[in-house]
């Protein structure tokens, strides 16, 4: 159940849990697309649920991208402790790798803040600054989850952009300065044709990156339909 993910670069998931009830619309022919697996009817279905033959079969990339094909927030907590004491466990071994925890309900991450190892980066999903949202998913609005994320007291955080969304630059930039992440991933909608969303020019966008990049923050992505020259890739 470990496989490499279009969305960060160098990473490979690991998917001991998998499956979300967000169902987010821009999810359909990407995660849920790459979780079917013809055995399995809850990867089919993309509901929350467990694949413990994947505990002890960590990637060998040095970027691990836990839950990758799910939201970890339907995870139950008793099973998440396990799988930080697994990373713990790993990392007498393969001290180097880092591991992505990723969710839009960032207040979940909250019990574990103590447990995580340093070489854990919490991430959160913000598409945009505006909450005209239900059409999009069932997430936590992007300003409910915002908050969750900030006043996380984790000092190792990042931002994913993905798919971009119409956003009003001064608020936005004013969340990510408050955020302080080590990065940001950014990049449009992958599947334009099958999914619509309110997106905003390229040229928006790239004024946005170099903002970014003039505030310290490193901006990473793909997609990003021919204004790749300012970014960083891992």
């Amino acid at each position: 159940m470990n496989e490499k993910t279009r969305m960060y670069a160098g990473a490979k998931t690991w998917n001991p849990f998998k499956g979300c009830l967000f169902d987010c619309v821009y999810c359909k022919p990407t995660f849920q697309a790459q979780a079917k697996r013809p055995k399995c009817r809850d990867c089919n279905k993309y509901v929350p649920h467990y694949h413990l033959k994947s505990l002890n079969h960590f990637p060998s990339t040095e970027i691990v991208f836990f839950a990758g094909n799910g939201d970890i927030s339907f995870c139950k907590p008793g099973f998440t402790s396990q799988m930080i004491w697994a990373i713990k466990k790993h990392n007498r071994r393969c001290p180097y790798k880092t591991y992505y925890f990723q969710s839009k309900r960032p207040e979940y991450f909250k019990p574990f803040l103590s447990l995580f190892p340093a070489n854990v980066i919490l991430i959160t999903t913000l598409e945009t600054n505006r909450d005209g949202y239900a059409f999009v998913s069932k997430a936590p609005v992007p300003s409910v989850r915002y908050e969750q994320f900030k006043n996380l007291d984790y000092p190792r955080k990042a931002i994913t952009i993905e798919p971009i969304m119409d956003f009003d630059t001064e608020i936005f930039l004013s969340w990510i300065r408050a955020i302080k992440p080590e990065f940001v991933h950014l990049g449009f909608n992958s599947h334009p044709k099958a999914v619509k969303l309110l997106e905003p020019s390229k040229g928006k966008v790239l004024e946005f990156m170099r903002m970014l990049k003039a505030e310290g923050v490193e901006v990473r992505g793909k997609d990003l339909r021919g204004i790749t020259g300012t970014l960083k890739q891992p």
